[in-house]
């Protein structure tokens, strides 16, 4: 989902800056004069209010670096993306995984050719910080040349169109069973199951969540470039992943597009019947329960180059350590909760503080 682009008026000074409303007006992707953000759709609205500004929560709040603007690139919009003023167009990282990609390419100079049909290119010193909403997994190492810091707590569940009641509480055996193919119909009625492009760290996420089938031949999108959190490519009887924090970013207002008031979709809950939210839109609370469960919660990140944020080391940044330093006042990833913090504008994105701020490295090379 991409966010409307927010001006902010005024000059930023130091991290960031918070004061009196501003106007919410559409434009292209910005040019970055510091830091390129890519990567995760699920991150990407609430990064964008934080870097263009926005006054979701009364009071004006930006994040820049020294009085230069942050540039956050959407997972999805024109195939190709310019990061810096001089740099070259290359593939748009379409999701966490492909961002964490360009991120490395980035720091070593190899080619990168996206998740679309655009020529490979150097892009090396392009991307800085890669948005993800998965954890490094596999490729944890306590020697790991990149940092996975600590962003916000999401949730994921389902969303379906179509179906009885019984759709709304799907557990993780019955998912795994509907993935296989296994199971091809729920209380009578026939369910098509899909899944978001394969760089989706929400579709990751969801996959082992559920106990990691072994996809069935009935999901027709099994491997291609269906956007994650977007409801409106749901068709009749159709379910997919979404996250909890999009679904109440969107039902709130807080993004540029509401994809949960097409026709017929709801959100699942995989968790024992547990909900996802409550309240009504567009007044929707993350339910904390939900949230801290052990298989569906989250903990979502933002990913840059280790040495970059280690004080004294020859690589080291100190614009970049701050921007990623959860106690840095209104830095990315604080979570304060005054009006003028970056963790009120998460919680109006549906997100809530992450379980740890502790950073996870990954990736012993690159």
């Amino acid at each position: 989902m991409k966010l409307k682009k927010l001006a902010a008026m005024g000059a930023a000074c130091g991290i960031a800056i918070a004061g009196l409303g501003v106007a919410s007006m559409a434009s292209a992707e910005p040019v970055s004069n510091s830091y390129a953000l890519v990567g995760s759709d699920t991150l990407q609205d609430s990064v964008n209010a934080i870097t263009n500004g926005t006054s979701l929560t009364g009071s004006l709040v930006r994040v820049t670096s020294n009085n230069k603007t942050l540039g956050n690139f959407d997972a999805f919009g024109a195939t190709a993306i310019q990061t810096k003023q001089g740099g070259p167009f290359f593939g748009r990282p379409a999701g966490s995984g492909a961002g964490v990609t360009a991120l490395r390419a980035s720091i070593t100079g190899a080619l990168y050719t996206g998740n679309v049909g655009v020529p490979a290119r150097q892009i090396t010193g392009q991307v800085d910080i890669a948005r993800s909403s998965s954890g490094p997994g596999s490729n944890a190492n306590a020697n790991g040349l990149l940092a996975y810091v600590p962003f916000a707590r999401d949730a994921v569940g389902f969303a379906y169109k179509g179906g009885d009641s019984s759709w709304a509480t799907l557990s993780a055996a019955q998912l795994k069973s509907i993935y296989e193919c296994n199971t091809t119909s729920v209380g009578g009625v026939t369910v098509k199951p899909r899944l978001p492009q394969s760089g989706s760290g929400t579709r990751n996420f969801f996959l082992g969540a559920i106990g990691n089938p072994a996809l069935g031949s009935c999901v027709s999108d099994a491997t291609g470039t269906t956007p994650e959190n977007d409801a409106s490519v749901l068709g009749t009887n159709d379910l997919i992943p979404f996250s909890a924090a999009s679904w109440i970013a969107q039902a709130n207002g807080a993004t540029g597009v509401n994809t949960t008031l097409n026709s017929g979709v709801s959100f699942g809950s995989p968790v024992g019947g547990e909900p996802a939210f409550t309240g009504t839109a567009p007044n929707l609370v993350p339910n904390t329960d939900f949230y801290k469960d052990a298989t569906f919660g989250r903990d979502t990140y933002l990913v840059v180059e280790y040495a970059r944020i280690v004080s004294g080391d020859a690589k080291y940044d100190a614009g970049l350590a701050n921007l990623v330093n959860p106690s840095v006042s209104n830095s990315l990833t604080s979570f304060g909760s005054l009006p003028t913090s970056v963790g009120a504008v998460k919680k109006k994105f549906g997100f809530l503080a992450p379980s740890t701020t502790t950073i996870q490295r990954a990736f012993a090379t690159l």
